[in-house]
């Protein structure tokens, strides 16, 4: 019981690591023992959270990578199995938001958010299978965790429709893919998060965070720790019996009556 929520040895790449909750995730992995490898598109950014995860004597290791196409995922997968034989933990966290009244939105956002935030996961998992498959078995499986949205599960407060619609289809995909990928010895959840801190909703924050506090029935924002606990969790044993399911992490918004 001791080592129940261990993920201490385990090989784990978080996509979008570079800041917000993917920097969370990476940096839970990294101080509870795994080797972690970030992505993000910025270069520098990518380099810079890898050097300041590293510090404290962990692992951590940026492989910049644009994952809005599938020839980008392929890279990644490919840069990720050159340097290691198995992957135990998969993150596919990047995405995208885009806000837009109605009448205003273009057919841009919805090319640009869906490509990164439902066929981003989607090509990641299929490139990373041959990974995964060598680090999962019955009683240890491998570990895909999607980041979706408390927006795929509830009507958003804000008018971000390409964004909403792909964290529900993301989410249906994590059940989809649970069941394709179970006899695999591979899990496939997803964390569905309510406001954090993060540069996605800093304009959210910075215009409503009283009214969010509000609404939040554990009347505060998110944590890092918060994010971190419920991806140690899925990625350790103590999870290790648990696929297809969207946990929210919201402080119970969700169920908040109307």
């Amino acid at each position: 019981m001791q080592n129940l929520f261990s993920v201490d040895g385990k090989i784990a790449l978080v996509t979008g690591g570079s800041r917000g909750i993917g920097a969370m995730i990476a940096r839970g992995f990294v101080e509870a023992g795994a080797k972690v490898y970030i992505s993000a598109r910025k270069e520098a950014a990518c380099t810079q959270t890898a050097t300041d995860l590293s510090a404290s004597g962990g692992t951590c290791i940026a492989v910049p990578a644009d994952l809005s196409t599938e020839a980008g995922c392929r890279g990644l997968a490919d840069a990720i199995a050159a340097r290691e034989g198995r992957l135990d933990i998969l993150v596919n966290n990047a995405g995208a938001t885009w806000g837009a009244p109605l009448a205003e939105f273009p057919d841009s956002a919805w090319d640009k958010v869906l490509a990164l935030n439902v066929k981003g996961p989607f090509h990641m998992t299929k490139l990373s299978l041959p990974l995964l498959e060598k680090a999962g078995t019955a009683a240890d499986p491998a570990r895909v965790i999607n980041i979706g949205s408390i927006d795929g599960l509830k009507v958003p407060f804000l008018e971000t429709y390409s964004y909403s619609a792909s964290k529900a289809a993301l989410h249906h995909l994590t059940r989809v893919l649970a069941v394709q990928l179970a006899p695999k010895h591979i899990t496939v959840n997803a964390v569905a998060p309510g406001p954090f801190e993060s540069k996605m909703m800093a304009a959210t924050l910075d215009r409503f965070k009283d009214a969010i506090v509000a609404a939040c029935p554990l009347g505060r924002i998110g944590e890092p720790e918060d994010m971190a606990g419920v991806a140690i969790y899925l990625a350790s044993r103590a999870g290790a019996y648990v696929t297809g399911v969207v946990i929210p992490v919201d402080g119970g918004i969700t169920v908040r009556p109307a």
